[in-house]
């Protein structure tokens, strides 16, 4: 507060408040016409200008910050995220109480003075005179609609919205210019519009549609006396008016704003007495703003779609851009999301998985042939309490997700099968494929320099009776490792690095994966969106399209709206139609002998890898039909849970399986997400099979023989996968699973992992994989 100085003389700021009143007066200021400079009035030079004159002529006014909201395909509201919840409507659309309460109360003579208020002004000089402070403000609508425009141009800049809100001469001095112009070109109602949609309410609600919904849950055009009388109060100090948690502090203000009505003729003492005396009648609509609040189980999606604006240059070329872009809002996304695939995918989630569970779920779905996501969710929901998180487990780090994604274990061998058809090798191909042998050394490498495996790296089958030789088809429904380590071998290096990239497929930290034969087994974490879309490609002949999430955007800026341009997917080749088609083959659904139809696909083919990890970290399954894809990954994302001895979704596992957790969820995911849409074919090869004689009257073809104790599941009886055990709860899912997405006719057993993933492959030590010198051991099978 200003003081008197002593001997009674008026403090610097009273005399310079005493001087611009003066000025006033004279019509300086109305005509124009220059005030003095700064240094006649003593001040400083922070905070002030140097002459009126020298204010720019125009007040830029930012458009206003509005809320945003995100829809699904279909055009249904998935969210409404926001920095400042507003929405801008006419002034027809907002009650004449509202009008009529804001002006009594705030400036009663609005529309008899211009930009300044003379007598305001007077009489503000004279009580502050006398009470040595300030005790009264002079500042007229206009004036506070100027002072709001500086503070939304200031963003959420607490130094900027400081510098907006500092009580200078030279601050006053550019609102009175501003207010001048702004009083000429735009009129009375049109200040008092831009006001109303302006100015804050409290409650995180910025103007006065978002405040009559926060607080009374309708309109604004709807307001009724009393609760515009409330509102109106509340602008003055909206955290001291607070009608949410001070009624009592809320209703005496509500009620002066009532009197005042009265007293310059809005409304009569009567009906102003009988409003008086009414409660407050709140009816309040909490805040929901932010992803957190996603219908449909869409959080990770939403905020993915939020990740992708920040990220993308096609919304400005750096990222301040893109943030002031997203802050300012107003914009309507519409989104890929398919909201039938979004409800199968949570149904299956919840059907299978349990938030609470010590493991976690996550799924994603994709068009093959545009890369749009259809899909998306996990099991545990979004938000900070107990079993809640943040972490996106679908996307890599830079989107929200785990630092390195997750270890694939086997689902990473068609890559390497798809290189090696991309080099003229047959789907015949056979290969010694023993139990247990070192990595074959050296290795070709893209820079020429080979691979070679200086400490005797070895890398073993899950199971002793894994013994080669095998072709292709059958290594690829065993998941035999030393198979694909023969074939990396064979091929070289390059030829499976130039096949990751056409598919795109990284780490989840977004580098590519080291240049080691030990990556068939698929030790490197990689994202569930990543694998879903690669595995697209394959279910597309060959053509990888890269991930979409916007359809497109408008912008709603005043009266207007303008489209915004958003990220197209490309697609290119990446392998050949024969070699996707010969993928597709390997991988696809065996559907005779009722196969299928258990797998809840019964009129569609399918196509898909199982894989599980070291001890059990990690388990996948990752399938498609021709026209969706769907990865599914379970684990913890810390990976300190071995899934051995366990609960999951109310159900126990002695040991979890590829094909058992997984392949559930995705076989629900995908049935609904698909249920009453066309079913087209896959374009499949001939690809004989082998004949093997073992020398004890058993074959390749037929299940093994097992006591059906489910330590292994489907590893009974069944031919073809169909009845692949059914002594404990692993038996049913993965004879199914096993023989129905392999490709090969066996429900045999999916191997007992006993490789270790490198220490430290989850802190960022990736000297096992770059070096090759331990990640024969990573961790990788079916």
């Amino acid at each position: 507060m200003a003081k008197k100085r002593s001997g009674g003389g008026l403090s610097p700021t009273q005399q310079a408040a005493k001087f611009l009143g003066v000025s006033v007066l004279a019509g300086a200021v109305m005509a124009g016409i220059a005030l003095p400079a700064v240094g006649v009035l003593g001040l400083a030079a922070k905070g002030s200008v140097e002459g009126f004159d020298e204010i720019p002529a125009n007040l830029k006014t930012p458009p206003l910050s509005q809320r945003t909201t995100i829809l699904d395909a279909q055009g249904d509201s998935i969210a409404t995220v926001y920095s400042r919840d507003r929405t801008v409507v006419d002034l027809t659309d907002i009650s004449p109480y509202m009008q009529k309460a804001i002006v009594a109360i705030e400036d009663a003579r609005f529309y008899q003075h211009g930009a300044i208020d003379l007598k305001g002004v007077l009489r503000a000089l004279n009580k502050n005179a006398q009470s040595g402070g300030v005790a009264e403000g002079a500042s007229t609508l206009t004036q506070q609609y100027v002072k709001n425009v500086f503070v939304e141009e200031a963003g959420d800049d607490p130094t900027k919205v400081a510098q907006a809100t500092q009580q200078t001469l030279g601050r006053k001095i550019k609102e009175l210019k501003y207010a001048i112009q702004v009083e000429e070109e735009l009129g009375k109602k049109k200040i008092l519009e831009n006001y109303l949609n302006i100015t804050f309410f409290g409650q995180q609600a910025y103007g006065v549609e978002a405040a009559s919904q926060r607080y009374f849950s309708k309109h604004a055009k709807d307001l009724n006396l009393q609760e515009a009388a409330l509102l109106a109060g509340i602008v003055q100090s909206p955290s001291r008016y607070d009608p949410v948690n001070d009624e009592a502090e809320a209703t005496k203000r509500r009620n002066i704003v009532l009197q005042r009505m009265a007293e310059v003729g809005d409304v009569s003492q009567a009906e102003a007495d009988r409003a008086k005396k009414t409660p407050l009648g709140l009816d309040v609509s909490r805040p929901k703003n932010g992803c957190i609040t996603a219908v449909k189980g869409a959080s990770f999606f939403c905020k993915y779609v939020e990740k992708v604006f920040l990220n993308d240059p096609v919304f400005g070329e750096t990222k301040e851009e893109r943030s002031k872009l997203w802050n300012q809002g107003g914009l309507t996304i519409r989104t890929t999301l398919d909201p039938q695939a979004q409800k199968s995918v949570q149904d299956s989630l919840s059907q299978h998985v349990n938030k609470s569970d010590s493991v976690a779920a996550a799924v994603t779905l994709v068009e093959p042939g545009t890369g749009k996501i259809l899909g998306m969710g996990q099991s545990k929901p979004f938000g900070y309490g107990e079993n809640e998180t943040e972490i996106n487990y679908n996307v890599g780090s830079g989107m929200g997700g785990s630092n390195f994604g997750f270890p694939t274990g086997s689902t990473f061998k068609p890559f390497v099968a798809a290189a090696a058809l991309e080099q003229g090798r047959p789907p015949t191909q056979e290969y010694s494929s023993p139990y247990d042998m070192e990595y074959p050394s050296p290795v070709q490498t893209c820079d020429g320099k080979p691979w070679v495996n200086t400490d005797g790296s070895r890398v073993e089958n899950e199971d002793e009776s894994e013994v080669g030789p095998y072709r292709l088809k059958e290594a690829m429904a065993k998941s035999v490792n030393t198979y694909f380590v023969q074939m990396i071998s064979d091929i070289g290096m390059c030829p499976v690095m130039k096949t990751l990239d056409g598919l795109n497929v990284v780490q989840g930290n977004g580098e590519k994966l080291p240049e080691v034969p030990a990556i068939s087994l698929g030790s490197k974490g990689i994202s569930p969106l990543t694998m879903a879309t690669a595995y697209a490609a394959f279910a597309a002949r060959g053509m990888y399209c890269t991930p979409i999430a916007i359809e497109s955007i408008t912008q709603k800026i005043g009266d207007t709206q303008k489209s915004l341009e958003v990220p197209k997917s490309t697609c290119s080749r990446a392998v050949s139609e024969k070699t996707a088609d010969t993928v597709n083959t390997l991988l696809r659904g065996v559907i005779d002998s009722g196969t299928g139809q258990q797998a809840g696909l019964t009129s569609r083919e399918s196509a898909g890898k199982t894989g599980t990890t070291d001890e059990r970290k990690n388990a996948w399954f990752v399938g498609y039909t021709p026209n969706m894809s769907g990865a599914v990954w379970v684990g913890s994302a810390s990976q300190q849970v071995k899934m051995v001895d366990i609960t999951i979704g109310g159900r126990w596992h002695s040991k979890v399986y590829g094909g058992q957790v997984p392949g559930p969820i995705w076989r629900d995911a995908m049935a609904g997400a698909l249920s009453n849409r066309e079913a087209p074919s896959f374009n499949l090869v001939d690809i004989p099979d082998a004949e093997r004689d073992h020398g004890d009257g058993r074959d390749e073809d037929r299940g093994d023989n097992d006591n059906g104790n489910g330590d292994r599941p489907g590893d009974g009886n069944g031919a073809g996968g169909a009845n692949g055990g059914d002594g404990g709860d692993g038996g049913n899912d993965d004879g199914l699973f096993g023989g129905l997405f392999n490709g090969g006719t066996t429900g045999g057993p999916e191997p007992d992992p006993t490789f270790s993933v490198p220490e430290g492959l989850f802190q960022g030590n990736d000297s096992a994989g770059n070096n090759g010198n331990g990640n024969g051991n990573g961790g990788n099978w079916p």
